[in-house]
């Protein structure tokens, strides 16, 4: 089964889980009690905090969910913070372990970045931490598939906007070119 946020990321081969943590996990939890599919292959776009170039197309079944608050030692969470998705079996990156962070927010200032590479964490995406977690609850084996569409800067969202539309069809042509599977 293939998923993605929704509204304007949306694919015709794709069911809309909702943007954000909180729909994407309702929505989810409901859509897999219903059909519960095999695995589940999330995609959509990513912020890079700078490791990633834009339009890089990157695979993950490692998702956080840490704040801006967390890295500046304003906040701190009972819990947990990193997650990974059950294997979902196919080849993928496996040289190095790909971090994505999920957030309600996203990162538009450059110093901000670079702490969440420190931390080790390398994209941003809204809602994959929490595809993870219901993908985890249910047994299912999970993957993200991303394309970049942003540095997480001052220009975020402008190079967002601008970037989109390709980024979109990037992911179309990767989901049918190696990942037939989970259209299945």
């Amino acid at each position: 089964m293939i998923v993605c946020a929704g509204n304007n990321e949306s694919f015709s081969f794709a069911t809309p889980i909702g943007v954000g943590l909180v729909n994407a996990s309702i929505n989810l939890t409901e859509l897999f009690a219903a059909q519960k599919p095999k695995n589940i292959l999330f995609i959509g776009t990513v912020g890079s905090y700078g490791k990633f170039k834009e339009f890089d197309i990157v695979s993950s079944n490692s998702a956080t969910n840490i704040e801006i608050g967390f890295l500046e030692n304003f906040s701190y969470s009972p819990i947990l913070e990193q997650i990974d998705g059950i294997d979902a079996n196919v080849s993928h990156e496996t040289l190095r372990k790909i971090v994505v962070n999920s957030s309600n927010f996203i990162t538009s200032n450059s110093v901000q970045s670079v702490l969440f590479l420190k931390y080790g964490l390398d994209l941003e995406n809204m809602e994959f931490f929490a595809v993870l977690k219901a993908a985890q609850k249910f047994r299912i084996a999970s993957l993200g598939l991303f394309c970049v569409t942003n540095y997480c800067n001052q220009n975020a969202h402008e190079e967002f906007l601008q970037n989109h539309t390709r980024a979109k069809a990037i992911l179309e042509n990767a989901v049918f070119k190696d990942y037939k599977k989970f259209l299945q």
